[in-house]
């Protein structure tokens, strides 16, 4: 157990079209970006990454090699508009040749064309939404799985669980919220249950309009696609108001500040679905061993959700600049050919950036804190 204490994106892309190389600072560093939220109401999801990139970039600049890295933060604060005017930043000004980002998926369509444009690879440690994948990108890179297979990986847990005979589906506005939220509605569709769905504004503090839904149709499960930010909110209300469905939501609420956010009663039982896994407790493999220790020494903190996507993410970086590439033609060149086991899992992406492999984990609140179930084909409720 473990404790988790546009149209300016399209305007910039055109600007850039002609800035097809990236090279290294006068400095004799290299510049790698790292795009997220860093600041705003969701930032527990992103810094991880960040953190775990840290890093991988600080081990290797030990080495004393003889053209250092230096990571540079771009903080979206989540904001799709901010995205799209930092990218171009890090392209002309900054000068970066690799981007690791953007983390949300709403933000990496803002920002994603502007980096294919400026010849800038570009990976992803968080983003799920399915759709991104389907831009022909050719910089682009995603660490962990979609949407897609999230959701009902989630939902397939929670049917085998419960057997539920009603479900209802709640999501916020957005990308990645309204995502996830199409896979669980198509997985509980598939599976023959009857099921609802409401969709919710994060901006606003109460939810009474959904809660009066929700209790009225009386489900047995409930799934919610969106961050922790509000779905702690939306945990509370639902309870408070005597809903005990069993509540399920996926990696953009998984953080303590869920269960902050509702009350550890409240959240007593929730069900936090991930493609990722967060090495906790005692570890057998010696490279997590060896993860672990070293994040904790760097952060003083535990690494937490895709704080393995972000060391993985800067160490194919590392391996393409290792190998002499130090533009981002021939970075990503050097990634199309990457085949190796990260502390992650293994990273080998296909044509279209997807991972070849992935794998959905299960967490539960137990006690107040996050308990690893196991994966989703296997987990099964304490």
């Amino acid at each position: 157990m473990f404790k988790i204490t546009s149209a300016v994106a399209l305007s910039a892309a055109l600007a850039l079209s002609g800035c097809g190389k990236s090279s290294s600072s006068g400095s004799g560093e290299l510049k790698i970006g790292f795009m997220g939220d860093l600041s705003g109401p969701d930032s527990a999801i992103v810094i991880p990454p960040k953190t775990g990139a840290q890093l991988a970039i600080d081990q290797y600049n030990k080495t004393n090699p003889k053209q250092k890295i230096k990571l540079v933060p771009y903080d979206t604060q989540g904001k799709e508009n901010q995205a799209a005017a930092l990218a171009p930043k890090a392209i002309k000004t900054d000068k970066i040749v690799a981007m690791i980002g953007p983390a949300f998926s709403g933000e990496s369509k803002a920002a994603d064309g502007i980096l294919e444009k400026g010849k800038i690879p570009n990976l992803t440690p968080s983003a799920t939404n399915p759709s991104l994948s389907g831009n022909g990108w050719k910089y682009w890179h995603r660490m962990v799985a979609t949407d897609s297979a999230q959701g009902a990986g989630i939902v397939d847990f929670m049917v085998k669980a419960k057997t539920p005979k009603k479900a209802y589906v709640i999501n916020g506005k957005k990308a990645y919220s309204v995502g996830i939220g199409d896979s669980a509605l198509a997985t509980f569709k598939a599976k023959g249950i009857n099921v609802q769905r409401d969709q919710i504004d994060e901006t606003a503090s109460d939810y009474s309009s959904t809660v009066t839904k929700v209790k009225a149709f009386a489900p047995d499960v409930i799934f919610y696609g969106g961050y922790y930010s509000e779905g702690g909110k939306l945990l509370k209300q639902l309870r408070d108001q005597g809903v005990k469905a069993l509540w399920a939501s996926g990696d953009g609420a998984l953080d303590a500040q869920l269960i902050q956010g509702a009350g550890a009663q409240q959240a007593e039982g929730a069900i936090l679905g991930c493609p990722c896994f967060i090495p906790f407790g005692q570890q057998t493999d010696p490279t997590l061993i060896k993860f672990v220790s070293d994040y904790k020494a760097l952060s003083g903190k535990d690494p937490v959700i895709y704080a393995t996507e972000g060391y993985d993410a800067a160490t194919a970086i590392i391996a393409a600049i290792k190998a002499g590439n130090t533009t981002g033609e021939k970075i990503n060149n050097f990634l199309k050919t990457y085949d190796t086991k990260g502390v992650s899992k293994q990273i080998k992406w296909g044509a279209n950036g997807e991972l070849g492999a992935t794998t959905i984990h299960i967490y539960e609140v137990k006690q107040g804190a996050l308990t690893w179930l196991g994966t989703s084909d296997q987990a099964k409720l304490g």
